[in-house]
């Protein structure tokens, strides 16, 4: 599986993939906002920073001004995926984007019918939102089962990118299902790594080398 930071923190991002455990970055509007700064500066800089794919959202709702700002957002980096929303308007926008050559990232998914007409629409990543279903009560790991399903039914190569990751069991059970690839806060994928039996473990071994009076 491969793991995408879902942030526009530049710090957070550096931080992160020094570890090399990151695989690529998505972004949106809301975090573009909240970071503060203008959405080509820190789009590029990201870009510098890691070589996989960095996902870039158009903020137009028709499709011919959907393909020029993502015209726009490709110039800024080869590893550019322009992310469109799962709309009439945002599939016509894939269609074009991806004839041209270009990764679009189709977000905003919360059906398996909705991520089968992406894939069709020649969409790289299809980005089903798990956290928000299980906010009202459905369960997100069934809408990733399903587009697995049909998208190994049909030979499908768009990559199914689990978003919306609220916890590390998020991540677990993407993965086990068959998810290509998890997008996750910074704060989410330093979790992976925790457990209170390691914690406890390291410090059973750290007392009892402090007894043996060694150093290295």
């Amino acid at each position: 599986m491969k793991f995408f930071v879902d942030t526009a923190e530049t710090a957070d991002i550096r931080e992160l993939a020094a570890t090399g455990l990151v695989d690529g970055v998505t972004t949106n509007p809301s975090l573009i906002a909240k970071s503060g700064r203008d959405i080509i500066e820190v789009t590029k800089e990201i870009c510098d920073i890691v070589e996989g794919p960095v996902s870039a959202e158009v903020t137009a709702t028709e499709a011919d001004e959907m393909i020029v700002q993502g015209k726009k957002l490709v110039k800024i980096a080869d590893n550019i995926a322009v992310k469109v929303p799962l709309t009439w308007d945002g599939l016509r926008a894939c269609k074009a984007l991806s004839d041209d050559g270009h990764m679009v990232n189709v977000t905003l998914c919360f059906t398996a019918s909705q991520a089968l007409l992406a894939a069709k629409a020649g969409a790289t990543f299809i980005s089903p939102f798990i956290g928000r279903l299980d906010d009202i009560g459905l369960d997100g790991m069934e809408l990733i089962a399903d587009i697995r399903q049909i998208y190994d039914n049909y030979g499908y190569e768009t990559e199914i990118l689990a978003a919306s990751i609220r916890t590390v069991n998020h991540i677990r059970d993407a993965a086990k299902i068959g998810a290509d690839v998890a997008t996750m806060p910074p704060s989410v994928m330093k979790l992976l790594s925790k457990h209170p039996l390691t914690d406890a473990g390291l410090a059973a071994f750290m007392a009892d080398w402090a007894k043996t009076g060694q150093a290295f």
